[in-house]
C-alpha cells in the first residue's frame, strides 16, 4: 500500500500532464496554432491587384489624315469622340471647335470609339484650318470696300471715262467699251421707279427691269432663307450663295444719279465682275449691306 506521499506526487504528475497539449514527441506545438496575422495579408494583396485596370485598357492605332499630312495614333478603345478631337488638337494645332472628324460620317463627341466601331488601321479624316490659316486669308469686307471706295475717288466716273491714249490697252477697252454700248441704250421702260436721297430695305418681290453687261433685261431676287441672289435673265436664273460674293461695287449713272450702275464681285479677277445698269438708288445701300454680311430685318 502506498504511502501518502507517494500518493500526493503521483497526482502533481498527472496534473502537469493535463495541462500540455497532447502531441506527438518531434512536433512543435505553436504550429497547431491559427496563424491570425496571414489573414490580413490576403486582403492587402488583393486590393492592390485591383489598382492596374488603367494600364490594362484595350487600345485602338488609327491613321489621322489632315491638310494632306498623316499621323499615327494610339488611344484607348473607351474614348470619347471629344478626347479624340482634343489629341488630334495636340497633333496639328487644330482647335477642336474647328474640327470636322469624318469616320465612317461625322464622329459624335458623346460616343466612345467601340461605340462607332472604330478598328485598328482604321483612317479618321480631319477637315478644318487653324486660327492662323484663317487669319492669313481672310480679308475684312470692309477693308476691301474702303480700297475701292479709295481707288474710285482717284478716276473719273466709269460711265464717261474717255478712251484716253494710255487707256487703249486689251483690259481695259472692252469694259469702257460695254458700259457705254448699254448705257446709249437710255433708261429702261420698265425699269423699277427711283427715289433719290432715300434708303430703303429690300423690297420682298424682285428688283427688276435693269440691264445686264450684255442690254438684255436682268431682275435680282434675295433669297434671305437660303442665303442666295438670285440674278435671272430671260434665258437662266443664277443662284450664287452670298457669302461667295467678294465685294460689291456701285456708282451713280451721269445725269440719272437717281440710278446706278452695280458690279458683283463673283470671282478673284476683275474679269469676274457681274454688271446691272439701272438699280434704283434707294435700294444701293439694302444691296450692298445684304450682300456683304449686314443683314436687313424686316
Amino acid at each position: 500500500m502506498a504511502s501518502q506521499d507517494e500518493v500526493e506526487e503521483l497526482g502533481m504528475e498527472a496534473d502537469g500532464q493535463n495541462n500540455q497539449p497532447t502531441c506527438t514527441e518531434g512536433e512543435n506545438p505553436c504550429s497547431q496554432a491559427p496563424n491570425i496575422s496571414s489573414a490580413p495579408e490576403e486582403t492587402t494583396d488583393a486590393v492592390s491587384n485591383g489598382g492596374d485596370s488603367e494600364t490594362n485598357q484595350e487600345l485602338v492605332e488609327v491613321k489621322i489624315i489632315w491638310n494632306k499630312n498623316k499621323y499615327d495614333l494610339k488611344l484607348p478603345l473607351d474614348s470619347t469622340g471629344a478626347s479624340l478631337k482634343q489629341k488630334i488638337h495636340s497633333l496639328t494645332g487644330l482647335p477642336p471647335a474647328m474640327q470636322k472628324v469624318m469616320f465612317k460620317g461625322l464622329v459624335p463627341e458623346d460616343k466612345t470609339l467601340r461605340e462607332i466601331k472604330m478598328t485598328n488601321g482604321a483612317k479618321v479624316m480631319v477637315v478644318g484650318s487653324t486660327i492662323n490659316d484663317v487669319l492669313a486669308v481672310t480679308t475684312p469686307k470692309e477693308t476691301i470696300q474702303q480700297e475701292v471706295k479709295e481707288e474710285e475717288t482717284k478716276k473719273e466716273p466709269l460711265c464717261r471715262q474717255k478712251l484716253f491714249k494710255h487707256m487703249i490697252r486689251k483690259k481695259i477697252l472692252p469694259i469702257l467699251q460695254q458700259h457705254r454700248k448699254v448705257l446709249d441704250k437710255g433708261k429702261p421702260d420698265d425699269v423699277m421707279p427711283s427715289l433719290k436721297g432715300v434708303q430703303e430695305r429690300l423690297p420682298t418681290t424682285p428688283i427688276s427691269g435693269m440691264y445686264n453687261k450684255s442690254g438684255g433685261k436682268v431682275r435680282l431676287t434675295f433669297k434671305l432663307e437660303q442665303d442666295q441672289l438670285w440674278i435671272g435673265t430671260k434665258e437662266r436664273t443664277e443662284k450664287i450663295p452670298m457669302g461667295s460674293i467678294k465685294n460689291v461695287i456701285t456708282e451713280s449713272i451721269e445725269d440719272h444719279d437717281d440710278y446706278h450702275m452695280m458690279a458683283f464681285q463673283l470671282g478673284p479677277t476683275e474679269a469676274s465682275y457681274y454688271w446691272v445698269y439701272w438699280v434704283p438708288a434707294q435700294y444701293v445701300d439694302a444691296i450692298k449691306d445684304t450682300v456683304l454680311g449686314k443683314w436687313q430685318y424686316f
